[in-house]
């Protein structure tokens, strides 16, 4: 069973407060259609799998900031090391959403190296993160999104996405800005003294 892309994201975005969120590839037009919080959205286009990468860095760097970092089974697939080093730096405010569809969406539905047999959850839990959900469809996903996001982090969310035609994603230089207005969002609201 699977889940549409846009639906599944959508039920991500109303729990959605301040997180700064980074997209990649597909997830860039999907989450783009449902974010509540565009000024704090980043889509990372260039460099395709440094998405969890971008996003531990600011997950360390502000730690009174949620994180929440949307990839895809493909790109994490060329940064499968970052599982490992996220499971060891334990940042308490990441959330990583991995669209598990078996299939790279942007170039054609070519599909992944393990395809339907790759299970991201299993992976991370392997790297000894203290959680992973997986959901693969809109009930059990509404039914346990909160407890899930209420619970230990960091967080892997495995979400069993229907692969789905090729989606347009921003112009390929536009990432910095995206960036850029994040940051200055960031800078506006510094941390907490501890």
């Amino acid at each position: 069973m699977s889940m549409d892309g846009p639906d599944a994201l959508r039920a991500l975005s109303q729990r959605r407060t301040n997180q700064v969120v980074f997209t990649t590839m597909s997830t860039i037009a999907d989450w783009s259609a449902v974010s509540t919080r565009p000024d704090l959205d980043v889509a990372v286009i260039r460099p395709m799998s440094k998405n969890s990468s971008m996003g531990l860095g600011v997950a360390l760097a502000r730690p009174d900031v949620g994180v929440w970092v949307l990839d895809g089974d493909g790109s994490l697939l060329m940064n499968l090391g970052s599982l490992v080093t996220i499971a060891n730096l334990q940042p308490k405010n990441l959330t990583l959403v991995v669209y598990q569809n078996g299939t790279y969406d942007t170039t054609g539905n070519q599909p992944i190296p393990g395809g339907g047999s790759l299970d991201i959850a299993a992976m991370a839990r392997a790297c000894c993160w203290p959680a992973t959900v997986s959901f693969d469809n809109p009930d059990a996903l509404a039914a346990g999104l909160d407890a899930a996001l209420a619970g230990p982090h960091p967080l892997l969310l495995a979400l069993k996405i229907a692969s789905a035609p090729r989606r347009p994603f921003p112009e390929l230089t536009l990432t910095p800005e995206y960036a850029r207005r994040v940051w200055r969002y960031l800078d506006a609201h510094p941390a907490p003294s501890a």
